[in-house]
């Protein structure tokens, strides 16, 4: 969700702080600001209602000039969207800050505050922090000390940076549940929520552990825990694209990152793979040890990452013999559950910040799992770093709010771990070999899909008019459909729901008529005839199907039926490969609507609050 930005040099910062929230804004966010102290110890600050565009222009109009600053792009929570509400806050013309998260105390806070004399000129919490540390700066003697005994006040999630006029040197930033990273420069240094905005001006990166609390200078970064004490973190060199904010040809980044699975996917399985089977190293040292006890897996994810997990269950009990359980991370949280002997705890995750499933693998260190696996797109975020064991995804930069290659390279990796777990099972040598080379055929699979776009756009014409569609799968096919069903709503704002297709009777089949699209996956398997049976259903009630296929399947045009035609393949892979016009459809309507492809409303990124 929101982005912040910061940094301490000897030249002007604010091309930066602005590139950098640019950068962030896949995050979501309704409005942006920046604060900068100039050489006269003025605070300057310009806020703006809306894209990171209004405030360039009003930069344009009245520039800043600083060595210091800091900046953010806001998604509210505490107040609605508005220019009072944006960051930076301020407390007394002195202190400006930007924060990440939710402060649950707030309003006992706020009534404390407000009888101490401090004046609210915004709903926010993060107004109610500025006012914390300002108070607990008249007590203690520096801007660090002050921060650390704020933030011992504070109940709920933070990432926030502090700026304090009268001594422009120095930033000091704290995390507890929401992420930031440190920059690393040459007389410089930098802050930053995703490493992403700061690509421009460094490659070198601290990031900061749960509890963390950071001076930093020109030329000097010290980092605290909780209690003060001095800490050590290791220094990262980032590999990352600095271009990969860059649309290219592509008039979306959705259709860029769709455009972009056959090279994801490459890199997904790139130098793990044998001819044979999967390099179980991959997963990291200790893996073999792990798998070879697995008995149970437990997979906690949201969204996107949830449906991938829901495919992982019937791999993972069909191709490996191995049971499997998933769940939605804010749902695990909040029940006492009942932890299997030799169970394995995976967490999926695009950014490795996701609030609940973070939370959740803290609760699972607690309730005895035997390891903790985390498969993630971001190296050096907290789920890989608080994990036993971290496979990286290799996706890249995924800029779209709805994710696209993010999804298809979770599938990817949950199926080379159920071949790494079921060799210690059910799974036979030979079969392992047969799972490699279905995975090494996906990208070129994966290109012959992205092949029909120009039918799929043809098709999703008819969905112009549309309020409401359902999507209908069986078996691994499901949870792909409940992926499509999401896309469609995120981003065309059209109600869509998936159900198991012979789910239909029990309730379904009361909403079906000439004006509800039916979305049907249906490769050719062992369900192929029930599932044809269910499609009768809808279409002797006036229903309009829409229909992927294969070859094999022999479903024919006619009345309210359309057809497109995917080339048949192995169903070990079927579930991705259907991913793909999926993804394409949602895309299609969504220009027909008009709506916001990469950026749609209400939505963020990275959601690293409850």
């Amino acid at each position: 969700m929101c982005g912040i930005v910061g940094a301490v040099a000897q030249r002007d910062v604010a091309d930066i702080l602005l590139e950098g929230l640019k950068r962030l804004e896949y995050r979501g966010y309704d409005s942006a600001g920046v604060a900068i102290v100039d050489g006269q110890g003025n605070m300057q600050r310009v806020r703006r209602l809306g894209k990171v565009s209004e405030l360039a222009e009003a930069l344009l109009a009245h520039p800043l000039s600083g060595g210091s600053g800091i900046a953010h792009t806001r998604w509210a929570t505490h107040g609605v969207p508005s220019e009072n509400n944006a960051h930076p806050h301020v407390s007394c013309g002195d202190l400006a800050i930007v924060h990440n998260g939710i402060i649950e105390n707030h309003e006992v806070l706020r009534d404390e505050l407000s009888r101490d004399g401090y004046k609210f000129t915004s709903e926010t919490d993060t107004e109610v922090m500025a006012h914390l540390i300002h108070r607990e700066l008249s007590k203690n003697e520096d801007l660090l000390s002050s921060v650390l005994a704020a933030v011992n006040q504070l109940e709920g999630a933070y990432g926030t940076v502090v700026m304090d006029r009268r001594d422009p040197s120095r930033l000091v930033a704290a995390r507890s549940g929401s992420p930031l990273v440190v920059g690393l420069g040459i007389g410089e240094n930098f802050l930053a929520s995703d490493q992403l905005a700061l690509l421009p001006v460094t490659r070198r990166f601290l990031f900061l552990e749960e509890g963390d609390v950071c001076e930093m200078t020109r030329t000097k970064v010290d980092i605290y825990d909780r209690s003060g004490t001095r800490v050590e973190r290791r220094v990262i060199e980032s590999d990352l694209d600095h271009d990969a904010g860059d649309k290219g040809q592509y008039r979306h980044y959705m259709l860029k990152e769709i455009h972009e699975q056959p090279s994801a996917v490459r890199n997904t399985l790139e130098d793990r793979l044998t001819d044979r089977r999967v390099i179980i190293e991959s997963f990291g040292e200790k893996a073999a040890d792990i798998f070879s006890k697995v008995k149970n897996v437990q997979i906690i994810a949201c969204g996107t990452s949830y449906h991938a997990g829901m495919v992982a269950r019937y791999w993972f009990e069909s191709v490996a013999g191995v049971q499997c359980n998933v769940e939605i991370a804010s749902e695990f949280r909040y029940r006492k559950s009942f932890v299997p002997d030799n169970s394995l705890f995976v967490t999926i995750s695009q950014s490795g910040e996701t609030a609940d499933t973070l939370a959740a693998l803290r609760l699972a260190k607690e309730s005895g799992y035997m390891a903790s696996l985390t498969l993630c797109n971001v190296p050096g975020s907290s789920l890989v770093r608080e994990s036993d064991l971290a496979f990286m995804t290799r996706a890249g930069a995924e800029i779209g709010v709805a994710s696209t290659k993010a999804f298809t390279t979770q599938l990817v990796s949950l199926l080379m771990l159920v071949a790494a777990i079921g060799r210690y099972n059910d799974l036979s040598e030979e079969s392992e070999a047969k799972l490699v080379k279905s995975l090494r055929s996906l990208p070129s699979v994966i290109e012959s899909a992205l092949c029909l776009s120009d039918d799929i756009e043809t098709m999703a014409e008819a969905f112009s008019d549309k309020h409401h569609s359902l999507f209908l799968g069986r078996g691994s096919q499901y949870p792909i459909a409940m992926e499509g069903a999401l896309k469609l709503k995120e981003i065309s704002y059209i109600h869509a729901e998936a159900y198991a297709a012979g789910e239909l009777k029990h309730g379904p089949l009361a909403l079906i008529d000439n004006s509800m699209p039916v979305v049907v996956v249906a490769p050719n398997n062992e369900l192929l005839e029930k599932l044809k049976s269910n499609m009768e259903e809808v279409r002797a009630r006036g229903g309009l199907l829409y229909v992927f296929a294969d070859s094999d399947a022999r479903l024919m045009q006619g009345n309210n039926v359309e057809v497109l035609t995917l080339n048949r393949v192995d169903d070990l892979i079927a579930p991705i490969v259907y991913t793909i016009p999926l993804q394409l459809l949602s895309y299609f309507v969504a220009i027909i609507k008009g709506t916001d492809v990469d950026q749609p409303r209400n939505l963020a990124k990275s959601v690293t609050v409850e």
